[in-house]
């Protein structure tokens, strides 16, 4: 095992430690494990929270900040937070206009949640909750009911958090956190397994030359393995699967998300292949991101997730914003 680690067990608050150094402009609990913006809570806007297993990195907390989320809670290396963490974080950015916490669909996250919304409501917080399943590969798997949650959440997190940032009430960024997830499909392939500190080991077995279609962001098995194809063959692949779930009937803004371990190099020529799908399909595409958002610790493999927007959400998208991972506009 080669990485960059002193041991396991201290691998989620030594980065909670170099964030706190970096970006002075957050306030990192690294005993209790909360990322909070700084100048939290602010007064008149609803505090979105946000959290799951680490090795997703900059999800959650690269997203911490003006115009998106205003706390996150890490959990252990794919492994969900504790309730007592997303009830500390809902407290921190409570202004007395409600918390929305915005959930990826796998089991444990969503219990936690749950019970995370029990005891910030039992302290009087409002609270209100929006469930991320926008991956079309699968229905269930080894960590759902349902669909699994993936890239949506970016997209969740800025426009809902935009809206927040303007001053909506809870019950409209709530249901704008839900038109985008409605709005949203992903589809993910895995070139190469991820390896979790803790093993020291790949977590999945995936021979040389070969890849999965449908990967899971914890390496939960996908659809199907097929040789390894070109970057061409896995955009019409990829593509073709999240439009067959969800025709759009507006302009789509899009995410060519890396999962940890693929260059920008190699993302940039596979969005060339998205976008030319894309044409063929006659998708109007109103805005690119391009880059490693939503990730699996070292996967390589690359997702991509489409999102119908309207003039309001795609003003939403645009507005400005201001976290560690992601900021334009100010």
């Amino acid at each position: 095992m080669r990485m960059l680690i002193n041991v396991p067990e201290t691998v989620v608050a030594d980065a909670l430690r170099g964030m706190a150094a970096a970006h002075p402009e957050l306030s990192v609990d690294v005993e209790n494990r909360v990322i909070v913006r700084g100048d939290a809570p602010v007064a008149g806007k609803v505090g979105l929270v946000s959290g799951g297993g680490s090795g997703h990195e900059p999800l959650h907390g690269g997203f911490v900040g003006p115009g998106m989320l205003a706390a996150a809670c890490p959990g252990e290396v794919f492994t969900s937070p504790v309730p007592d963490q997303m009830a500390r974080a809902a407290a921190a950015v409570n202004s007395g206009e409600g918390v929305l916490f915005i959930v990826k669909n796998y089991t444990g996250d969503v219990l936690n949640f749950d019970m995370a919304a029990e005891l910030a409501e039992d302290e009087g917080v409002r609270v209100a909750k929006v469930l991320v399943n926008d991956d079309v590969a699968v229905t269930d798997s080894l960590y759902t009911a349902g669909r699994r949650g993936t890239g949506a959440t970016l997209f969740v997190e800025k426009i809902a958090g935009a809206a927040a940032e303007e001053g909506a009430p809870l019950e409209r960024v709530e249901a704008i956190a839900r038109q985008v997830n409605e709005s949203s499909r992903s589809f993910g392939v895995a070139l190469s397994a991820s390896t979790t500190p803790a093993k020291g080991s790949p977590t999945f077995d995936l021979p040389s030359g070969e890849l999965e279609l449908g990967i899971g962001i914890h390496g939960e098995p996908g659809r199907e393995r097929r040789a390894m194809m070109t970057s061409r063959e896995i955009a019409d692949f990829a593509v073709n699967a999240v439009l067959e779930d969800l025709p759009p009937t507006s302009p789509v803004l899009v995410l060519v998300n890396g999962m940890g371990a693929t260059p920008l190099l190699e993302l940039y020529g596979f969005n060339a292949e998205v976008q030319r799908v894309l044409t063929e399909r006659r998708v109007v595409v109103a805005r690119t991101l391009v880059g490693n958002y939503v990730t699996s610790l070292d996967m390589a493999g690359c997702s991509v997730t489409l999102c119908q927007v309207d003039e309001e959400l795609l003003r939403l998208w645009d507005a400005p914003v201001q976290t560690s991972a992601l900021r334009w506009g100010r």
